[in-house]
C-alpha cells in the first residue's frame, strides 16, 4: 500500500542519516591520523569517508528536513568523534 512504502522511504531516510554520522566519525578521526594531508592512507580514507557521508546526508535530505538532518549528523559526529578521537 502507499502508506507502507511511505512509512519505508522514513525509515530509509533516518538510516541514511545515521549512516552519514558514523562515516562524519570515520572522517573526522582520518583527518586527525592523517597529519595534515601527509599520510595517504589516512588521507585516502578521509576522502572515502567524506564523499559517504555526504552523499548518505543527500540522500536522507530528500525525505528529512535540512534543520533536522543537520543538527542529528553533527550531534552523531561531533559525539563521536569526542567517544572515539
Amino acid at each position: 500500500s502507499v502508506q507502507c512504502k511511505e512509512k519505508k522511504v522514513k525509515v530509509m531516510a533516518w538510516f541514511f542519516l545515521v549512516l552519514a554520522g558514523i562515516f562524519e566519525v570515520g572522517f573526522a578521526i582520518c583527518l586527525k591520523l592523517s597529519d595534515g594531508f601527509a599520510k595517504w592512507l589516512p588521507t585516502g580514507l578521509f576522502m572515502i569517508f567524506a564523499c559517504l557521508s555526504f552523499w548518505f546526508l543527500t540522500r536522507a535530505l530528500q525525505t528529512i528536513p535540512i534543520g533536522t538532518s543537520y543538527a542529528i549528523w553533527t550531534g552523531i559526529g561531533a559525539f563521536g568523534t569526542a567517544i572515539i578521537g
